[in-house]
Formats: C-alpha cells, sequence, structure tokens
C-alpha cells in the first residue's frame, strides 16, 4: 500500500502524507515514527503538523487494545488467554507498577500489545490508561525527532540521506532478529515476564475452576 512505508514518505505531500503517518502506526509503530521524522526532516511538512500526526496515530492504534483484553473476560477464549505463561505476571505490573509498565512497553517493542491488552484483562482505570498512553508516545516522539533533526544539524545536509536509511536498515534488523528468535523459540524482550515468575490467578477466568464473567455475572460487576 503506497504511502505506508517510511521510505515512501518522500513521495508524499499535503493530506496523503498526513492521512499515511497517522495510519502507519496501525501496522507498525516503530516505521511510522521514523517516517514521520524523516518527513521533518526533509522539510515535507510542518514539523508541528507532523508531530500532531503521528501523536494522533500512537494514540489512536493503541486505545483499543484495552478493550481486547476487557472483552475477553466475558468470553470462553479468555480461559486460553489467563493460562498463557506471563499473564499473571504482567496482571502484577499494570495493578503495582503502572506506569513504569507502561512506560516500558513504549520503548521496549515486542511489549506492548501484551502489555496494553493486560490493561484491559486486569480492568486497570481506562482514564489512566489513555493519559499513560499520551505521556509516553509524546516522549518517544520527543527523542525520536530530536535524534533526527540533532543528527541532520551536526552531518550536514548529507544526514537527509543516510540518517533516515540508516534508521530504516536498524528497523530491518531489529524485525529480522526478533522473527529469528522467535523460530528459535527464545522469549525476547518478554522474557521477565515469562514462566520462571508466572504464578496461579484464583481470582481469573481459567484457574481453581472461576466461571467466565460474561451475562450471569453483570449485576455482580
Amino acid at each position: 500500500m503506497f504511502g505506508l512505508f517510511p521510505e515512501d514518505i518522500a513521495h508524499l505531500t499535503g493530506w496523503a502524507l498526513y492521512l499515511s503517518i497517522f495510519l502507519l502506526p496501525f501496522i507498525q509503530e516503530d516505521a511510522a515514527v521514523i517516517g514521520a521524522a524523516t518527513a521533518s526532516l526533509m522539510d515535507l511538512a510542518p514539523t508541528s503538523f507532523l508531530v500532531a500526526a503521528i501523536f494522533s496515530g500512537l494514540v489512536a492504534s493503541d486505545a483499543w487494545k484495552y478493550w481486547i483484553g476487557r472483552l475477553a473476560r466475558r468470553y470462553a477464549w479468555a480461559h486460553r488467554f489467563a493460562e498463557k505463561p506471563g499473564v499473571s505476571v504482567a496482571g502484577d505490573l499494570v495493578r503495582k507498577e503502572f506506569l513504569q509498565t507502561m512506560l516500558t512497553a513504549r520503548f521496549v517493542p515486542g511489549t506492548r500489545i501484551p502489555t496494553y491488552v493486560a490493561c484491559g484483562f486486569f480492568k486497570a482505570n481506562y482514564g489512566k490508561y489513555l493519559i499513560a498512553l499520551m505521556m509516553t508516545a509524546g516522549m518517544y516522539i520527543a527523542i525520536m525527532f530530536t535524534l533526527f533533526h540533532v543528527g541532520g544539524e551536526v552531518a550536514g545536509e548529507r544526514a537527509k540521506i543516510w540518517l533516515p536509511l540508516t534508521a530504516v536498515v536498524l528497523l530491518a534488523a531489529y524485525i529480522a532478529i526478533r522473527w529469528y528468535t522467535h523460530r528459535r523459540g527464545q522469549h525476547g524482550p518478554m522474557t521477565p515476564l515469562t514462566e520462571e515468575r508466572d504464578h496461579p490467578l484464583p481470582g481469573m477466568p481459567g484457574f481453581n475452576g472461576t466461571p467466565l464473567e460474561g451475562r450471569e455475572n453483570d449485576t455482580r460487576n
């Protein structure tokens, strides 16, 4: 799909550019931030507009993931979800160290979706969740844009070519490493949230015969 990959950004202008930057986080968040920073470095549009587009895209692409976890409690497949290794540890982190967990998830690719779904599954406050999303997204954007622009100022005009290309190559290398470790059965950055720290969740679906939360339990919720 043209315009939804970092290397295509340079060919877009106006609303097509903003729309592509907004939609790309729904496919790959890191690539989206790289694409927006690249567009800013190349002066394809005002930086403030690009920041608004990528910020809105990041928040919108993650806001709904909370509800995957929340709705999962009402269906039978929630039992299988709750029994997966690491879910109990993610729940502990969400309940006890919410802000730190959300901050870690933003900067450690591979932990975002499990963490955001866990927030809904373990009933974290949705307003607090949205605030944390906006705060961490703003931090991530600020860091990436600063790195791109500082590199551009230090290295001169050539940085407008090699800096975006380097970022894309590093992103591709990261994805390849993640795929390779996944194929070998390794957990990657989720290792601290896996079996060795797992424990039963007697109050959650899937453990000790706890019934599903559904229509029959609505009056209790």
